[in-house]
């Protein structure tokens, strides 16, 4: 486990691939709520340093971290979990995987007003979207806590979850304790 620097609390590592999901979400919430912070702060501040160093933070996680946080489901968890768990898990899967292409698709739309905002141009990002933005994280979130994590609790043995998380810090370029890996 490794201390979280911003709550001071111990964070999931690599040997528990779930709790790093569920403590992905939980990050990928506070992005959203700076999005929308950053959203009403634009009108009467324009791209102060405030709104670029936000808008940077917003795009450096969701395309590092968020791509992964997908790819991790996607490339490790959900396959497994198919096998494991069959038919429900299938049904869920696909599901998920049809919310990450509709995500993939809303961020595609936000990403160059942020990358706008972060080189100092003047913009504003539509209450709208971003509300929309949110909402779907927040479906897609709960559908992933109250359904897929639950499951995948149940339904993996330790050697699968020892696997997952190998190839989450492989992902990432580390190895299980977090250690970058030589290039």
């Amino acid at each position: 486990m490794n201390l979280d620097a911003l709550s001071g609390h111990a964070a999931p590592s690599f040997d528990d691939p779930l709790g790093m999901l569920h403590a992905c979400h939980r990050r990928i919430e506070k992005q959203l709520a700076t999005l929308d912070r950053l959203q009403r702060h634009l009108p009467e501040h324009g791209c102060d340093d405030d709104a670029r160093n936000a808008a940077r933070a917003i795009l450096r996680y969701f395309d590092t971290a968020g791509v992964n946080h997908h790819a991790d489901e996607e490339q490790s968890v959900f396959p497994r979990l198919v096998q494991a768990a069959g038919t429900e898990a299938a049904t869920l899967t696909a599901d998920l995987e049809r919310e990450h292409r509709e995500l993939a698709h809303a961020w595609a739309h936000m990403r160059p007003l942020l990358v706008g905002i972060a080189a100092g141009q003047r913009a504003n990002l539509s209450p709208r979207d971003v509300l929309a933005l949110r909402e779907a994280y927040a479906r897609h979130i709960a559908l992933e806590e109250q359904q897929l994590l639950p499951l995948a609790r149940t339904s993996l043995d330790a050697d699968a979850l020892r696997i997952i998380g190998e190839e989450m810090a492989k992902r990432r370029n580390v190895d299980v304790t977090g250690e970058r890996l030589a290039m």
